[in-house]
């Protein structure tokens, strides 16, 4: 079992600084796709990724792949880069996306003694179906790489998102197409075998569980349901799709800072970086549009009360990572129908859809406040719902 060929990305660091793992996304390459993030991870982690069989630099597939020996090739890498930093024997953080992910799931399965926290980004613990990838597996050795890139940017971007940024999603595409077909087909046999969902009770490190609320390749149901293994958390970014670490990077090297890495126990946030994660997750979960009405409106009677709410409730709590965004929407919904406060009860059922709460899971929290809140809360809850609902189909 060889070790993988390793791609130094990001600003270097020294021995003090842990060492983060990354991997590439069926397609691409990572430096295409995690440099952004890697850069913004400057002073927090070294970062080195690895690129599949057949892709980028890397040599091309020898045979038939397998999760398992791809993850101790992952394992093997971060031991040897540990060993040159002189920190032999010392663990590393691993993340990866979509089929990196997958191994990444894979790597805390079999060597959980390699890592200290695993990354799974727009992942799950299986991909698609078999008869997809065997089909796609006999597609690209039959026609070569152009049907699948030609297919490729509805499914790995969000609409608009690489005509808005040609910069950030071209590189990947150029990975798709120069990458070897028989390696990328193996790749696909590869998931097509892939499934450890009866085995994510037996995952022992850190999982951050993290992908886009758009994304069509792994729908948000099967992202979530990692949130199953043991201590992980689980959670969607608005507006995203399945190549995440280009489409935000600074939201996810943000949450890989603080789940991945364990960085906020080194240094404890400024109120000035705690007002700018507040107003960013303010804007995400509440709407732009929403916030910035609201900012605009501030003057001398509600300005402080803007900074405090900013700050406190957005920027210290909900930018903690022990419960998702999706499980604050839930709580935050029977608060508000508890205590009687239906304007914010409105605009948190708006919220809770960004959030990537469906209509029904919504419905559910409503019909449990029934029960607890009482009936007549929950009618009034019903009816604003159903008030949302409609605006929202006037206005699509």
């Amino acid at each position: 079992m060889s070790v993988l060929d390793d791609t130094r990305l990001g600003p270097p660091g020294g021995a003090d600084l842990p060492l983060l793992v990354v991997g590439p996304s069926l397609g691409t390459t990572s430096r295409s796709l995690w440099s952004s993030v890697a850069e913004r991870l400057g002073g927090a982690a070294v970062v080195v990724g690895w690129d599949l069989p057949g892709h980028g630099a890397s040599a091309p597939a020898a045979g038939p792949l397998t999760a398992s020996d791809l993850a101790g090739r992952i394992a093997g890498l971060g031991a040897a880069v540990q060993a040159e930093r002189g920190r032999s024997g010392q663990p590393f953080a691993y993340a990866g996306g979509s089929l990196g992910g997958a191994l990444g799931l894979q790597l805390a399965l079999d060597h959980p003694a390699a890592v200290t926290a695993v990354g799974v980004v727009c992942s799950a613990a299986r991909i698609g179906t078999a008869a997809s990838w065997h089909e796609r597996a006999a597609t690209v050795r039959a026609q070569g790489m152009t049907p699948v890139v030609e297919a490729t940017p509805a499914r790995w971007f969000a609409p608009g998102f690489a005509a808005a940024h040609p910069g950030a999603a071209q590189p990947l595409l150029d990975d798709l197409a120069a990458a070897d077909p028989e390696s990328y087909a193996a790749c696909c046999e590869l998931l097509a075998g892939f499934d450890v969902r009866d085995a994510l009770a037996r995952i022992g490190v850190p999982v951050l569980a993290v992908g886009g609320a758009q994304d069509p390749v792994v729908p948000a149901a099967d992202l979530l349901a990692l949130g199953a293994a043991p201590g992980a958390l689980a959670t969607l970014v608005p507006g995203a799709a399945h190549q995440l670490p280009v489409e935000d990077p600074a939201a996810l090297a943000d949450l890989l800072r603080r789940h991945v890495l364990g960085a906020p126990a080194a240094r404890r946030r400024t109120l000035g970086e705690q007002y700018a994660a507040g107003m960013a997750v303010r804007r995400e979960v509440l709407g732009a549009e929403h916030v910035d009405r609201a900012t605009l409106g501030r003057d001398d009677v509600t300005g402080d009360f803007q900074e405090m709410i900013t700050r406190g409730a957005w920027g210290e709590v909900w930018t903690r990572p022990g419960l998702t965004r999706r499980e604050r929407s839930m709580i935050t919904l029977t608060a508000l129908i508890a205590r009687g406060h239906h304007e914010e009860l409105v605009l948190h059922l708006r919220a809770a859809a960004r959030n990537g709460l469906t209509q029904a899971e919504i419905t559910e929290v409503l019909l449990q406040s029934a029960v607890y809140c009482g009936v007549p809360d929950a009618n009034t809850a019903f009816r604003l719902y159903r008030e949302v609902l409609a605006a929202d189909a006037a206005d699509d």
